[in-house]
């Protein structure tokens, strides 16, 4: 299906013969490659976890190469999982496939994936400003009486959520995610998550954006001998590494700086244009997801678009 938004055609599903499927997510595909993973970031969009019946024309290669862009200068604070994104520096096997891979495709090594999302919030939007209006706290840390919708916050917080491979994540509280994963690695995510955030604002805000809040995702190498899942904790010689994607439109919340007023919510460069035309429109939220109408695609891409561009102060590959 082609897109009149854009000269090439989106890509929603990936048929990689010779290569071995590993999961289909709503965005990503990962296919095994030997002792490594091929991820793939197709165009599909999804909203209240469910994949829409559109695509947004280049947003796998804005995700992929935004994360690239997070990954080559975190490396100082975090390992991460990236082997390579360069197709010919893949194995023989994907070779046939360079010319769809280029841009949008990710070499990795394998973890056992953590099973808590690492939340970083500096602002008070979202889920983070319905639990505030509730409670006066988020995920049990307790903030200041009498802050407004997008106010931002006194100091970074650490809000982790559990990992749902189906249906919504839910926040939880650090104790809670601590009983998941042990106390020594929820001590060593925290700070990861908040130095990985702190890194990760300053930059944008001498871009003109605001990272109200982001997600990141850790994995384990275990040290050798060592076996068992990342909810036996971390061991002597297991190192923490970034998995999946960093600091892009789908796992963060970028405001312009230029507009940005608090007390009421913000205009993003993110997929909560997409959301609000699907509010707008009624939808009950249940399958199937609608389409979108071309002028939302169209708007859509541009802002994903114009996010990689500040951020990384280049055009997309």
């Amino acid at each position: 299906m082609r897109n009149a938004v854009t000269s090439a055609p989106p890509l929603f599903e990936t048929t990689l013969q010779g290569l071995t499927p590993q999961r289909r997510g709503k965005v990503r595909d990962l296919y095994t490659v030997d002792d490594q993973l091929l991820m793939v970031a197709t165009d599909r969009i999804s909203a209240y976890d469910l994949v829409l019946g559109s695509m947004i024309p280049d947003k796998g290669k804005v995700l992929t190469q935004l994360s690239a862009f997070w990954f080559a200068r975190t490396g100082d604070i975090v390992s991460n999982h990236v082997v390579s994104t360069t197709p010919e520096e893949y194995p023989d096997v994907c070779r046939p496939h360079a010319d769809m891979l280029r841009g949008r495709s990710m070499l990795v090594r394998r973890t056992d994936p953590i099973p808590v999302e690492c939340v970083a919030r500096g602002y008070l939007a979202g889920s983070a400003w319905v639990d505030y209006q509730r409670t006066g706290a988020i995920c049990g840390v307790a903030l200041p009486p009498g802050l407004r919708q997008s106010d931002r916050l006194p100091h970074p917080i650490f809000t982790p959520a559990t990992k749902a491979t189906t249906g919504h994540d839910e926040n939880i509280t650090e104790t809670q995610a601590a009983e998941l994963v042990g106390p020594h690695l929820m001590t060593r995510l925290r700070a990861l998550t908040l130095a990985l955030y702190a890194h990760g604002a300053a930059h944008a805000e001498s871009r003109g954006i605001i990272v109200a809040d982001t997600k990141f995702e850790f994995g384990l190498v275990r040290a050798p001998g060592h076996t068992g899942d990342a909810a036996g904790g971390l061991a002597d010689g297991d190192e923490i590494v970034l998995i999946d994607e960093m600091l892009t439109p789908d796992s963060s919340r970028f405001w312009p700086q230029d507009t940005y007023r608090p007390g009421v919510a913000q205009p993003s460069f993110d997929k909560q244009f997409v959301r609000d035309h699907l509010d707008a429109a009624s939808w009950d939220r249940q399958p199937p997801a609608p389409a979108l109408p071309d002028s939302v695609v169209a708007r859509t891409r541009e802002k994903y678009l114009e996010a990689h561009r500040l951020l990384t102060g280049r055009e997309l590959d």
